[in-house]
């Protein structure tokens, strides 16, 4: 562990909460710690990302990381600033990682089925983070830690997020490839592919007992003649250079790792709480309602998104499901007709987009604050039928620290004819919403 990456010393306190105790990883652009809570007199892990650039982009990411709920997933709880950089706070996972149990207990590496089984456990975990439109960008055996019920996923690669464009260049050979996708790698696109690379170095590393070499034609049943040939095929598939012909994601990589069989001690699949909230409705139309938010979201790269209808009684625009952060809170909430940006894009039936909305005059500031989140920068489209508005799609915040502009705007209105299709071929989804499950906002 290469000890200058620590650079905030034992017994500094942060937020005036947090007592730093003892460092526990470190990565290019910054390091963890040990911690204690103050307040809580909890222990925790505190991730700092030296890097003070970036400060929408980090609180973006970071609000929903902070909503994650899944047992193979670290949970995240506070995440602040200061004049050193950027601190995610997250529970502290008690265990060995999988990098420091293959030293303990390689030989060179695990045996075959008990790799398989940690294999099976993360793919778990990245299922349901890539289902909640969020690449985790960093697996690899050190964030992959075994506790008393398994593998847990732990510190996202947010660091990289964070790193700035111009130093992406120029990267890609530098250091020894190991687990970090060539997209990546080269400061390129991102998706669910880069982590099912990740696993699959991973699951290589874990079996032979060192990590595979970028494009090597050495085949893994070379270092391990008892993996059977579906699993080996599987690998090598996860591990393709060109995104394209990679495994297309988690759950075809976990099928294809025999998924179906439960790990040592398991009765079933663990799982875990979805961002995407809904009003309470027909379980058909809460479940086209929860796909068209959870959609748009990740179309458009968003931080939170939501679907509001008109209530055909109060001409109130009533919020039917969100999607991230604030989900929770902006369901139901009913807005008063012409208030706030939804508002006005319903009276003007044209899409807004709005660079920074908390500057701008008719932003419902108000109930943005009583969601917990206040965003940067929004999309707003009406939902049009027969010709009048019956509703909006609103896109909040992009999680590449941009900025929504018009060009935004032309695709979103094209994504939300298909969402009006979408409701009308429902059948139940034009009906009067009248007053059911809703409650008063104002701004």
């Amino acid at each position: 562990m290469d000890q200058s990456r620590f650079v905030l010393p034992q017994a500094l306190t942060l937020a005036d909460r947090y007592t730093v105790q003892a460092p526990i990883s470190s990565g290019a652009m910054g390091a963890v710690y040990r911690a204690q809570d103050t307040r809580t007199g909890a222990a925790v892990a505190i991730k700092h990302v030296n890097n003070t650039r970036h400060a929408e982009r980090f609180e973006v990411e970071a609000q929903l990381l902070s909503l994650l709920r899944h047992p193979r997933v670290v949970q995240v709880t506070d995440h602040f600033a200061d004049e050193r950089g950027q601190y995610l706070v997250m529970e502290l996972v008690e265990g060995t990682d999988l990098h420091a149990l293959l030293g303990q207990a390689g030989n060179p590496g695990l045996p075959l089925e008990q790799a398989l089984d940690y294999a099976r456990e993360s793919c778990e975990a990245l299922e349901y983070v890539h289902d909640q439109q969020i690449v985790h960008r960093d697996v690899k055996p050190h964030n992959l830690i075994l506790g008393e019920s398994g593998i847990v996923l732990v510190d996202f690669g947010i660091a990289r997020l964070l790193q700035d464009e111009e130093e992406d260049e120029g990267t890609v050979g530098v250091g020894t490839p190991r687990y970090m996708a060539p997209e990546v790698f080269a400061g390129g696109s991102v998706s669910p592919r880069s982590d099912v690379f990740g696993l699959a170095a991973t699951l290589w590393t874990l079996i032979v007992g060192r990590p595979p070499v970028y494009a090597s034609p050495t085949e893994l049943r070379e270092f391990a003649p008892e993996v059977p040939p579906e699993i080996a095929d599987a690998v090598k598939a996860g591990l393709e250079m060109v995104p394209e012909r990679r495994v297309a994601s988690i759950a075809a990589f976990a099928r294809a790792l025999g998924s179906h069989t439960q790990p040592w001690g398991h009765t079933q699949p663990t799982t875990g709480g979805s961002l995407t909230l809904s009003i309470e409705q027909p379980a058909a139309r809460r479940s086209l309602m929860e796909g068209i938010a959870r959609t748009a979201a990740g179309v458009f790269g968003a931080a939170a998104s939501s679907i509001a209808l008109t209530d055909a009684n109060t001409r109130e625009l009533v919020y039917q499901s969100a999607w991230g952060a604030g989900g929770r809170e902006i369901v139901g909430v009913r807005l008063p007709p012409g208030h706030g940006l939804a508002g006005s894009v319903v009276q003007s039936g044209q899409p807004l987009a709005v660079a920074d909305c908390r500057t701008d005059p008719r932003f419902a500031s108000r109930i943005a604050a009583g969601t917990g989140h206040v965003p940067y920068t929004m999309l707003v489209v009406p939902l049009i039928r027969l010709g009048r508005p019956i509703g909006v799609l609103s896109l909040l915040d992009r999680r590449d620290g941009g900025h929504y502009g018009p060009d935004d705007a032309e695709r979103a209105a094209l994504f939300a004819e298909l969402v009006v299709s979408a409701i009308e071929a429902d059948g139940e989804a034009m009906p009067s919403l009248g007053a059911r499950g809703a409650r008063v906002g104002s701004v």
